[in-house]
C-alpha cells in the first residue's frame, strides 16, 4: 500500500485526484503501479485502477491477471470494480471507504451482483488514514 499512496501523492502533485493502485504477481513482484491521470489524458476512464490493469495486462499479455493482487487507495468506483472482475484480480487491497463514488461496499456493489462472473477476495481500510488525509487535503485545497 505504500507504493499506491506514493502514486496516489504524485497524482495530486499533478492536479489529479490522489488515488494510487498497484498491481502485484503471484510471486509478490510490483508488475504495475499508477495514479490517476484523467485530467493529464482527458480521459474519464484513467483512473488508477485502470491505468494499472492496463500495464500489468500488457506485461503479461493477457487481459487477465490470475493470482494477482491490487492495492488501491480509494475504494474503486463501479467503473474500476467491473475491470477488476474481468481481469480476475484474486485480492482486492483498499484504502479509504468511498461512500459518495464507491462501486465495492457503497453504490452498486458490483461484487455481489448476480452478473458478475469474478468477485475477488476485498479487504477495506489498508492505509485508509493516510489515504483519507490526502483526498481530505487536497479537495479542501481546492474549496479554500
Amino acid at each position: 500500500m505504500d507504493r499506491a499512496l506514493a502514486e496516489a501523492r504524485a497524482a495530486a502533485l499533478r492536479g489529479e485526484v490522489p488515488v494510487g493502485a498497484v498491481v502485484v504477481a503471484p510471486d509478490g513482484r510490483v508488475v504495475a503501479a499508477a495514479g490517476n491521470r484523467t485530467r493529464e489524458l482527458s480521459d474519464p476512464t484513467a483512473h488508477a485502477e485502470v491505468l494499472a490493469l492496463r500495464a500489468a495486462c500488457a506485461a503479461a499479455g493477457s487481459e487477465r491477471l490470475p493470482g494477482h493482487d491490487l492495492y488501491v487507495t480509494l475504494e474503486p468506483c463501479p467503473m474500476c470494480a467491473a475491470a477488476i472482475s474481468f481481469a480476475r484480480i484474486a485480492r482486492l487491497y483498499y484504502g479509504a471507504e468511498d461512500p459518495k463514488s464507491g462501486g465495492v461496499a457503497h453504490g452498486a456493489r458490483v461484487f455481489s451482483h448476480p452478473q458478475c462472473h469474478h468477485a475477488p477476495e476485498v479487504y477495506d481500510g489498508i492505509g485508509s488514514q493516510e489515504a483519507g488525509r490526502l483526498l481530505r487535503d487536497f479537495f479542501s485545497g481546492r474549496r479554500d
